[in-house]
């Protein structure tokens, strides 16, 4: 399972990195204005489709599946399976692309209810929308045969593909801009352009693999029932983050102007560590234990569970406290430059803060949802998102007026949390899940450990020259947060670094 995330989060970096670059590029070019928000919220909505139907929902429901019928049935009875699911999926999401070209002013009086009221900024989001809605089908496509790849223990090309995404944009922004009306048109058909290229990508790994699919067939067989049976629930079960992304999105289009782009900027800087350790634990997480539970071994389950724990707490920890605390100067170093202002970076940074203040809760839901899952139970994620939308929706309300662009942010940290902590409590009543010897004397450790790193950023903050931060001062701030965090940590034994350089070097002989 460590090989798998190892491998996970090393392609998702290289990406997360690339993307990173990607924004920089378009904070430069597009900054705040009516063109960011329009392009923003037009990206929003196939993404909220894929990570529902295509990450999330469908992931929750397949990987399980696939991964059993492999290892109890064996790789031809995998392939009929997978080929049922690409019909089923194909002809779905077929039929919901069609419906959503039909029907996206609707759909957008619906996402971004502020733009209504605003013709020009409005006319532009569906006219990208509109662009941009058909990567929904190859993308989510490419989420299924992911899937397959998992469920197979190869993680590499699955990893990889999101960085045809950011590659993309990059060239659609540099080249195609200026044959276009403007820059957000010419990234809009690079997001579809990328969908089809990472859908060839996954298709190609698969092959390579060793899984031949033939014919796809269009056939409701009893596995595929019982998959679509599991996935209605999850739909809001593991797609609540997004959902709770959704809602801020709403409430910043009634906010003053540029709040959409602010918290996107915002919410890409969180989402670095949040998708390079979460994504990779959880995506090596799920196979591993439903294999666990599908050969009755609840013991080697628990263990995995703690490991991924520790893992994601360890690393999202210093994430946290250094986003939060060094907010501004992230902002400043990362995006100051063309058309976003020093301003900008003000705005966004408080955004940032709010929500790093929820990153090691986000991760903790990507690690605890698949105990749920391995063991074929999705309806009860699905209560618990169910509050936790209605929770992240109250707060957003209730901060959106004093708060602004900060209220959404913090809105959705709070209620993730609350979302993290009844997982965590319902697992450990169920007694699927227990902190083991060494979870019980790490945790404590890291957290202290996180406490130093947090004190002594704040104190070199207070000597730095107030302005725009400088590469220089932000290099410091990086160099006293790593040592005042994996010091003490390792002085302290929560975490011990050789574990990682001998997963490191297993993993080096396992390539050669």
């Amino acid at each position: 399972m460590m090989r798998g995330a190892f491998t996970v989060g090393a392609w998702t970096m290289a990406s997360r990195v690339l993307g990173f670059a990607r924004d920089i590029l378009i904070a430069a070019v597009l900054g705040t204005g009516p063109v960011a928000d329009a392009f923003f919220v037009a990206l929003r909505l196939p993404n909220l489709f894929r990570r529902l139907f295509g990450e999330g929902a469908f992931n929750a429901a397949f990987v399980p599946a696939i991964s059993t019928i492999l290892h109890k049935d064996g790789m031809r009875a995998a392939t009929e399976f997978a080929e049922e699911a690409t019909a089923v999926m194909a002809v779905w999401l077929g039929g919901l692309t069609v419906l959503g070209e039909l029907f996206m002013p609707w759909l957008l009086y619906v996402l971004a209810p502020g733009f209504g009221a605003q013709g020009g900024r409005f006319d532009l989001t569906v006219d990208m929308s509109r662009i941009m809605f058909p990567y929904l089908f190859f993308i989510c496509l490419t989420a299924l045969f992911s899937g397959v790849l998992n469920a197979l223990s190869r993680f590499a090309a699955a990893a990889a593909a999101p960085m045809l995404f950011n590659i993309f944009m990059i060239v659609s922004m540099l080249w195609l801009a200026p044959y276009m009306r403007n820059a957000g048109y010419a990234l809009s058909w690079g997001v579809v352009a990328s969908g089809i290229a990472q859908m060839g990508l996954v298709l190609w790994a698969i092959r390579q693999a060793g899984m031949r699919f033939i014919r796809p067939k269009l056939r409701l067989s009893p596995h595929i029932r019982q998959m679509f049976r599991r996935m209605a629930p999850a739909l809001v079960g593991a797609g609540v983050t997004q959902l709770n992304v959704s809602i801020d999105i709403i409430i910043a289009t009634l906010l003053p102007a540029g709040s959409v782009s602010i918290l996107y900027y915002a919410d890409r800087v969180n989402q670095l560590p949040l998708g390079v350790i979460a994504t990779a634990a959880g995506t090596a997480l799920l196979p591993a234990v439903t294999k666990n539970i599908a050969l009755g071994e609840e013991a080697e389950a628990n263990i995995a569970l703690n490991r991924a724990f520790e893992s994601v707490l360890m690393l999202t920890l210093p994430a946290a406290i250094g986003l939060s605390v060094a907010a501004k100067a992230v902002m400043d170093v990362a995006f100051v430059r063309g058309a976003f202002t020093a301003h900008n970076a003000v705005l966004a940074g408080h955004s940032l803060a709010a929500f790093a203040l929820g990153l090691p809760m986000f991760a903790l839901i990507k690690i605890l949802t698949p105990g749920f899952y391995a063991r074929g139970d999705t309806v009860t994620p699905l209560k618990i998102g169910v509050v936790a939308v209605a929770l992240n929706l109250g707060l957003n309300l209730l901060f959106m007026h004093p708060l602004k662009a900060v209220g959404p942010a913090l809105a959705t940290s709070l209620s993730s949390a609350f979302n993290a902590a009844w997982l965590l409590a319902l697992l450990a009543r169920r007694g699927h899940f227990r902190f083991d010897a060494l979870s019980r004397r790490r945790l404590p450790r890291l957290l202290l450990s996180g406490a130093m790193m947090a004190v002594a950023l704040w104190g070199v903050q207070r000597l730095l020259t107030p302005g725009v931060t400088s590469v220089p001062q932000f290099l410091l701030l990086v160099l006293v947060g790593a040592t005042f965090y994996f010091g003490p940590g390792t002085a302290l034994r929560a975490f011990d670094p050789r574990e990682f350089l001998s997963l490191l070097r297993r993993r080096r002989s396992k390539t050669a």
